[in-house]
């Protein structure tokens, strides 16, 4: 018997709650789980569609978790790419959905690159967290 059984949520930090709505709902497509004013945070989550097991938790830096000086300092972190937010996400068709993307005014890092892995793109969201997804060899 294992201690766990899944990781159910994730955490990146955003510096706007309605941008990254619009950017990991609006142009990525992913699918709101939660949106709660809790009154001392919004607890905003976010799924792959059909995968509500694994979810993302755009948080915004400040209290009660930190002091304001420490938000801001965690918001020019995050703005530099620096506070080590990544997520990666499978794909069937890597080139397709980069264009897709590329459409949507998405900006990428990395053109679709092939790799002894499968196929794989990079890009940022409107905040600086790194993002790469991957269509797998067979």
């Amino acid at each position: 018997m294992h201690m766990f059984n899944a990781i159910t949520h994730s955490q990146i930090y955003v510096l706007d709650q309605d941008e990254a709505l619009d950017f990991y709902v609006g142009k990525l497509d992913l699918e709101v789980n939660a949106d709660v004013d809790m009154g001392f945070m919004r607890w905003l989550t976010v799924s792959v569609p059909g995968h509500p097991e694994r979810q993302i938790l755009l948080e915004k830096p400040g209290a009660p978790a930190m002091s304001e000086e420490t938000a801001q300092q965690v918001r020019e972190l995050v703005t530099k790419g620096a506070m080590g937010g990544h997520l990666i996400f499978s794909t069937d068709d890597c080139r397709k959905t980069y264009e897709t993307l590329l459409g949507r005014g998405v900006e990428f890092t990395e053109e679709p690159t092939d790799r002894p892995y499968g196929t794989d793109c990079g890009l940022r969201d409107p905040f600086g967290n790194h993002i790469r997804f991957t269509q797998l060899k067979a």
